[in-house]
């Protein structure tokens, strides 16, 4: 095996560089709440010690099955790896079982118990100790079973068995095969799993309670001015015990500065099996509000106390105050003011190799990153997202749409309706208090619907959300004279009362079964392609800035390159790869931000940028995307051109610069060449504002590849210690100066020691890994003990002349919620993408589906206004 003797060569002294790998660690929520101290509320992590087996095997429900020869693995799990572009319906769709060998600490006796799934993909089949307790139907929203309700007392010896199936399956949503899908059915437990304890007098969960409007904690809104705003908060609490309990529900609302302005209490007095909800009102004034440029964030902490003051339950609700308002042909306005156009994306929770079993933290990271890049807005695409993207989104100001699973298909059956209802009350109950929420988006994407569903879906969004604002497209049953806003086009303004929006702009396909496209481009492919790709996008961006208000906005489809079921290539129109890596359109997005901007957590200010790479093939002409003025290019260290932006009144923010036909590599050798002078070939792009210079950077050709350079993409945050959580580490090949040789072609081997380890290996192209435009990601996974992690990275190939390795090191952070487990990760058997596959369709079932699928989007006018 490589990795033998690769350790052997291993020499410690490579680790030159130490980097702090976290300095920034977000907060997230576990069931709609943020941790309050000793609020009586005991949240764990019960990610870790799942034994898992691919696959259907008779009787792995019973509680006394050998699965002593199964994997075990740590929740967000996916049931297969797969390679970073396996599009094409490749992933693995079947059965697969998890169980989960625990015993319930005597510490809990006493609590409620709840095992809170934030969601496993397709259908799912819960047993406890043999017995089965629940099932759920869907993979995209959360469901929960309370071991005492199932008679389990501490010192209990347990197991939890769950079924999961992510095949086809036409009676839930989104119901549509995989093999004409634009996304993918990533099986197994994709999202994190909890344990809750709570007193047996509690606040409710939401979606148990199943009550309109009502469960849990639910903050709504009265009047909103800058002087004042009324912050109404519903709570919801449970008796299960055996007798009658008088308890206070008490509520404080803290500032943006972490000070308490008001504290509110009431007493109520509940019957055994008894639930009530009390409402409070808490006035504040000047309150600091939220919008996207300035997310200011007040939280709610609501306690339940007992009669002596002791608290037994509690939590915290963070929240937004702002003002929403779609005035149709006046536009949006936020706060009292003409809202700026909202531009952002949408977002596939699709990650190379993983596919949807992301950690917390790359959730966050995306939010970040598309935060970064000037995205204002994101619709989701198309089913809930992970609430720890749900909370960053609030948390860096970034707006949703939520939108209900379901993608391009209808089942008359009434059951399948009647589950799309369902998804509609769970998801609006699980995200309501975020936000970041502007729309709901309760349909059905692209799908033809009859006009009884459209309408019903509003009435259960507004009952349950009164006041809510539902989106749809305009060309669907009974959106037009219905919903608060419709999806439509720039050339659409005046054709209808609402206020408008583009829900996928950017796709210039041309047809929807070939799928060539300037707008697409792998990161693989270079320059060139890239070059294109940005400039096309910033076309189609162009087109989001009408004249009229009435246009609000759009979303691009799509930010992140993703795989996709009916399609061999997965989807390249990304600003990012799969890996999150940056392509030259990212910064003709970041561009459009403005220079004066300072954002708390966004990356802000001036910026320029230059897409060439001084390369033999490159472009005579050299682009720049700046947020300034003008730029001044100064060439070889003497030519200098300046050239503004050219602004127009109604028009995107900042278009691209083009210097035409300044770079000739004929004439640009003449300096290593004849006057080996090589260091004079540098380009300069100054930004410049009001005449003042405001930022620059400065390219340089690569010369040779020489040596590879190894860096964290975490966004400041840490590797948290759970055996679950990743990292991506970016390999790049640069020559002396550190100038990155993008038309290198190597393949890196990775390896790593300490408190780490690498996700996926040859067979999924993941280690080794090849080079790809200058640079190859690796996934590092943390172990459960936090420490030290060493990467090294080399090429495979070694010679004397070879690129150096080079290596990095980092720490992993302890987990804020105490694991529950009993059995570390440990892999028995090859879990990973076996390469095999009989074809299930004959070309003739195959041609019928896809020209279903090209009749569908065309009929919905998917991402191109024609």
């Amino acid at each position: 095996m490589i990795r033998a003797y690769i350790l052997i060569l291993f020499i410690s002294l490579i680790f030159n560089t130490n980097i702090s790998a976290g300095n920034y660690q977000p907060d997230f929520s576990v069931a709609g709440f943020y941790s309050l101290e000793k609020s009586g509320r005991e949240v764990y992590d019960f990610n870790v010690g799942w034994r898992f087996f691919r696959g259907d095997i008779s009787g792995a429900e019973k509680i006394d099955f050998d699965d002593s020869r199964w994997d075990v693995v740590s929740t967000p799990h996916t049931v297969q790896l797969m390679p970073a572009e396996a599009s094409g319906s490749r992933n693995y769709q079947g059965i697969a079982w998890y169980r989960k060998h625990f015993t319930l600490d005597n510490s809990l006796e006493g609590k409620l118990i709840n095992i809170y799934f934030e969601a496993a993909m397709g259908k799912s089949i819960i047993y406890l100790n043999g017995k089965k307790v629940e099932e759920h139907l869907g993979g995209y929203l959360p469901f929960s079973i309370e071991l005492t309700q199932y008679g389990v007392k501490t010192g209990d010896k347990c197991v939890i068995a769950v079924f999961v199936d992510n095949s086809d399956d036409k009676n839930y949503p989104p119901g549509k095969k995989q093999t004409t899908l634009d996304f993918t059915y990533h099986g197994g437990i994709y999202r994190d799993v909890w344990m809750i304890a709570t007193s047996k007098v509690h606040i409710t969960d939401p979606n148990k309670a199943d009550k309109v409007a009502g469960g849990g904690v639910f903050v709504q809104y009265g009047e909103i001015t800058k002087k004042k705003a009324e912050v109404l908060i519903y709570t919801d609490i449970a008796n299960t015990l055996t007798s009658n309990q008088s308890v206070t529900v008490e509520n404080q609302l803290i500032d943006p500065s972490g000070k308490v302005i008001k504290k509110l209490s009431a007493k109520i007095t509940l019957r055994k099996g008894e639930e009530k909800q009390i409402t409070q009102k808490i006035v504040v004034d000047n309150p600091v509000l939220w919008s996207p440029d300035s997310p200011s964030l007040y939280k709610v902490a609501t306690r339940v106390l007992a009669s002596g003051g002791t608290s037994l339950d509690g939590g915290i609700t963070r929240i937004g105050i702002r003002k929403i308002e779609f005035r149709g042909k006046d536009g949006l306005w936020l706060n009292g003011e003409l809202s700026e156009r909202l531009i952002g994306g949408n977002r596939h929770q699709d990650f190379a190799y993983v596919g949807n079993a992301m950690p917390n933290s790359q959730h966050w990271k995306d939010a970040k990153k598309l935060k970064d890049a000037g995205c204002r807005i994101i619709r989701v695409a198309h089913y809930p997202q992970d609430p720890s993207f749900m909370d960053a989104c609030d948390e860096l100001g970034m707006f949703v749409i939520v939108a209900t699973p379901g993608w391009q298909y209808w089942n008359k059956d009434p059951r399948f309706a009647g589950l799309v209802y369902d998804d509609i009350r769970n998801m609006i109950r699980r995200d309501r208090n975020h936000t970041s929420v502007l729309m709901w988006e309760p349909v059905l994407n692209e799908t033809r619907f009859p006009l009884e569903f459209s309408l019903k879906v509003r009435e259960i969004t507004q009952t349950e959300y009164p006041g809510a604002a539902c989106v749809a497209d305009h060309h669907s049953a009974g959106v037009a004279d219905n919903y608060e806003v419709v999806y439509g086009w720039p050339k659409d303004v005046g054709n209808f009362k609402q206020c408008i929006f583009t829900r996928e702009f950017g796709e210039n396909v041309d047809d929807w079964y070939a799928h060539n496209t300037n707008n697409r481009a792998s990161r693989s492919w270079g320059e060139g392609p890239l070059l294109t790709q940005a400039l096309q996008l910033a076309i189609a961006y162009d087109e989001m800035y009408p004249e009229d208000r009435q246009f609000i906005g759009g979303a691009l489809w799509h930010p992140f390159d993703h795989q996709r079921g009916y399609h061999p290539d997965p989807y390249w129109g990304g600003i990012m790869d799969a890996f999150r890596q940056p392509k030259y359109s990212y910064y003709m997005f970041k561009s459009q931000v403005s220079a004066l901007l300072k954002h708390p957590f966004s990356e802000t200010g001036p910026m320029v940028f230059i897409a060439h790479e001084i390369s033999p093939f490159s472009s005579p002409d050299v682009t720049v995307f700046t947020n300034c003025d003008e730029v001044r290019l100064i060439m070889y260290g003497t030519d200098t051109l300046v050239q503004k932006v050219a602004r127009r009144q109604y028009g995107m923010p900042n278009p691209p610069v083009t210097f035409k036909n300044v770079y000739d590599f004929n004439k640009m050798r003449i300096y290593p060449y004849v006057e080996k002078q090589w260091q004079k070939v540098t380009f300069v792009a100054e930004g410049l504002i009001d005449g003042k210079v405001v930022c620059s950077t400065k390219k340089m050709p690569s010369r040779r590849s020489s040596k590879l350079r190894l860096s964290l993409d975490n966004e400041g945050q840490g590797l948290i210690a759970n055996a679950s959580d990743f990292i991506p580490v970016i390999c790049e090949v640069t020559d002396d100066e550190g100038n990155v040789r993008r038309l290198a072609k190597e393949q890196i081997l990775f390896t790593v020691t300490g408190e780490g380890e690498i996700i996926g290996d040859e067979m999924i192209g993941a280690n080794p890994r090849a080079v790809e435009f200058g640079s190859a990601p690796v996934l590092i996974r943390s172990t459960l003990n936090p420490g030290k992690i060493k990467v090294h990275a080399r090429v495979l190939f070694e010679g004397e002349h070879a690129p150096t390795p080079a290596g990095i090191e980092f720490e992993s952070v302890a987990p804020k919620h105490r694991l529950i487990y009993s059995e570390k990760p440990q892999v028995n058997q090859n879990s990973i993408y076996s390469g095999t596959y009989k074809r299930q369709m004959s070309e003739d079932e195959k041609r019928k589906t896809l020209n279903e699928v090209e009749l569908q989007q065309t009929e919905f006018g998917e991402k191109k206004g024609e």
